[in-house]
C-alpha cells in the first residue's frame, strides 16, 4: 500500500521507535507558540480572509468563502411568499439536527413546550456523528471545573468569553451524568467507573469516551429521546431565512423543502440556531473532516437578520487527518491515539513536537515541518508526518488499539493498512468553526429578542482555540440551556406580524457598498460538480 519512499521513511521511524520510548519532547514557551502560529497557522494567512463590508461586523476579517455568502443575497429576495399561510405553528423551533438541536428539543419538550425541530439532511447527519475521541469533564476526585477552565482558556489564548466557559466547566459533570442516565455506552472499568484519559491541553484526565465513536454514541443517545418523546422532526428541509415581527422580535423560519423546491413558514415564538458548522466550505482549500451539511448558514441567517459575529476569523485545523491513502484524505484521526501513546514524527523519524500540544499549535508544527524544514513525507495529495501508531501497543500492550479505538483501525485496515504494525500519514483538516454568533450566558443573541443559538454556530465559548472533548462537550451544555431558556420564554412571548423587511434592507447595504455577489446564501449544500469542457 506504501510507496518505495515511503517505505524507506517507515524503517527510519522503525530505527528511532526503540530511543523515542523514553523520552518526551520538551514543551514550547509561550513566545515560540506565538511566533510559530503567526507563520504557520493558517489563521494568520492574510489572503485567506476578505474584510467584510456590511453589517455588525463590518471592517473586521472573515474567512474569504465566509464573507462572500455574507455578501449574498437572500434567496429569497425578490420572491413572493405568502407570511400569512402557516404551514407550522410552535413554541420553540429548533433549527438543526445534531447533537446541540437535539438536546435543545429534549429539555424544551421536558418543560412543556410544543417544539419542533428542523434539519436539512436526517437527525443525526451532523459534526456531532463524526466526533470520535470523547467529551471533558472534570469529575474525578484530583480534577475540578476551576483546572478545566484555566486549561481551556490558556488553550483558547485567554480569549474565551468567562460567562460562557465558567457554564461549560461547571456543568460538565451533570452532562455526563445526563448522557449517562439516557444510556450513552460510556467506558468504564470492571468497577463501573468511568475511564478518562488527556487529551491536548489537559492537564488532567478528564476525556471520557465511547471506544473512538464517541459522538455516533452520544448522537444516537439523543436522536432515540428525541424520536421516543414524538418530537417532531422535519427532515430534508431548510431554513433558508429567519422571520422578524414589527417588534423586531424573531418571529419564526422561512423552510425549504430539499425534495419537491416548495417553501413552508414556521411561526415560533422563539427559535433556536443549531446550525453547527463550517468545514464544507473548504477555507484556503484545506480537506475538511465535517459532514456533508457543514456550510455556515446558522451565521449566515443570523447575520443578515442582525446578529453579530464573534471570532469568526478563527477556525481549528485538526492537527491529524488522513493525508494518505488518497480516499480517505481529510478525514479524522482521532486526538486519542496520540493520547494513547502515539508520536508525531517526521520523515526522518525525529519526534519534532511535544504529543500533547494544544490543537492550533499541533497543526502548525506539522505545517512548518513539511514546508520550511522540508521533513514531510510526499503523498499524491501533497505531504505529511507520521504518527506511530506501533507505539500504542508498546506502551499498553498488544490488543490496546482494538479495545480502545477500534473504528479506527478497520478504517485503515479496509485499505491495506495496519496501524497495530505501521505508522500512518496525517496532515491538519479544516475541523472546527471557533467562531460564530454571539450570545449572552444564558444562550440568547444579542441583538435579536428571543433568538438563541447553541453549538458550533456559537461564538466565544472557547476562545480562539478549542481543546479536544469540549466540543461535545457545548453541544451538551448549551443545548440543553438553550432548551430550557426557550421553553421558558415562549411562556411570555406575543407575536406580531411575521415580515422579511430585513432582507430588503441587507440587499440594499450590499448595494450601496457595491460588494453583493452573483451567488445568494444561505449555500445549504456543498458544490462537488465537476464541469467537463
Amino acid at each position: 500500500m506504501f510507496t518505495p519512499d515511503m517505505l524507506e521513511s517507515i524503517k527510519k521511524v522503525e530505527a528511532t521507535r526503540d530511543a523515542r520510548m523514553g523520552m518526551e519532547p520538551r514543551r514550547m514557551t509561550a513566545e515560540e507558540k506565538d511566533e510559530l502560529l503567526k507563520a504557520y497557522h493558517p489563521d494568520y494567512r492574510a489572503e485567506g480572509f476578505k474584510e467584510i463590508k456590511i453589517g455588525p461586523n463590518k471592517g473586521q476579517k472573515a474567512p474569504v468563502e465566509l464573507t462572500d455568502l455574507l455578501h449574498s443575497n437572500s434567496r429569497l429576495l425578490g420572491s413572493h411568499i405568502d407570511l400569512n399561510k402557516i404551514d407550522y405553528d410552535v413554541d420553540v423551533l429548533v433549527i438543526g439536527g445534531g447533537g446541540a438541536g437535539s438536546s435543545a428539543a429534549i429539555e424544551a419538550h421536558e418543560a412543556g413546550a410544543n417544539v419542533m425541530m428542523v434539519t436539512k439532511l436526517r437527525i443525526g447527519d451532523a459534526n456531532t456523528m463524526m466526533a470520535e475521541g470523547g467529551i471533558q469533564a472534570a469529575d474525578k476526585a484530583n480534577d475540578s471545573p476551576v483546572q478545566h477552565y484555566l486549561d481551556a482558556f490558556g488553550g483558547g489564548h485567554f480569549a474565551a468569553r468567562p460567562e460562557l466557559l465558567r457554564r461549560l466547566v461547571m456543568e460538565a459533570p451533570d452532562a455526563i451524568q445526563w448522557l449517562n442516565q439516557l444510556g450513552v455506552m460510556f467506558d468504564k472499568d470492571t468497577d463501573g467507573n468511568m475511564v478518562t484519559t488527556h487529551g491536548g491541553g489537559t492537564s488532567r484526565k478528564r476525556m471520557h469516551a465511547c471506544k473512538d465513536y464517541s459522538g455516533a454514541e452520544i448522537m444516537r443517545t439523543l436522536r432515540d429521546e428525541v424520536i421516543n418523546r414524538g418530537i417532531p422532526v422535519v427532515e430534508f428541509t431548510s431554513a433558508v431565512e429567519l422571520l422578524k415581527d414589527e417588534k423586531g422580535q424573531v418571529a419564526g423560519a422561512v423552510l425549504l423543502n430539499m425534495e419537491t423546491d416548495d417553501y413552508f413558514i414556521a411561526r415560533a415564538k422563539t427559535v433556536i440556531i443549531a446550525t453547527g458548522g463550517a468545514g464544507r466550505l473548504h477555507y484556503q482549500n484545506f480537506p475538511t473532516s465535517n459532514h456533508y451539511g457543514a456550510t455556515a448558514d446558522g451565521l449566515i441567517l443570523g447575520y443578515r437578520a442582525g446578529a453579530p459575529l464573534l471570532y469568526q476569523d478563527t477556525i481549528q485545523y485538526h492537527p491529524t487527518g488522513v493525508a494518505y491513502p488518497s480516499q480517505l484524505f481529510g478525514a479524522l484521526v482521532t486526538e486519542k491515539v496520540r493520547s494513547l501513546g502515539a508520536m508525531l514524527v517526521n520523515c526522518e523519524g525525529e519526534a519534532f513536537m511535544h504529543p500533547l500540544e494544544t490543537r492550533d499549535v499541533s497543526a502548525a508544527s506539522i505545517i512548518r515541518e513539511c514546508t520550511t524544514r522540508g521533513k514531510g513525507v510526499t503523498t499524491p495529495l501533497g505531504s505529511g508526518v507520521w504518527l506511530d501508531t506501533p507505539m500504542i501497543e508498546m506502551i499498553g500492550g498488544e490488543g490496546t488499539i482494538e479495545r480502545r479505538i477500534p473504528a479506527m483501525l478497520r478504517m485503515y485496515l479496509n485499505y491495506g493498512i495496519d496501524m497495530r504494525k505501521q505508522p500512518i500519514l496525517v496532515f491538519p483538516t479544516l475541523h472546527y468553526q471557533n467562531g460564530g454568533l454571539e450570545i449572552g450566558g444564558e444562550g440568547f443573541t444579542k441583538a435579536i429578542p428571543n433568538l438563541l443559538v447553541a453549538g458550533e454556530a456559537v461564538g466565544g465559548i472557547h476562545g480562539r482555540n478549542r481543546l479536544m472533548g469540549n466540543s461535545l462537550l457545548d453541544i451538551i451544555v448549551f443545548g440543553r440551556n438553550a432548551g430550557k431558556a426557550a421553553a421558558a420564554k415562549a411562556r411570555e412571548v406575543t407575536l406580531g406580524t411575521a415580515n422579511l423587511n430585513h432582507i430588503e434592507e441587507y440587499a440594499a447595504m450590499l448595494n450601496d457598498a457595491g460588494v453583493a455577489q452573483a451567488g445568494v446564501s444561505p449555500l445549504l449544500l456543498p458544490n462537488y460538480a465537476r464541469h467537463e469542457r
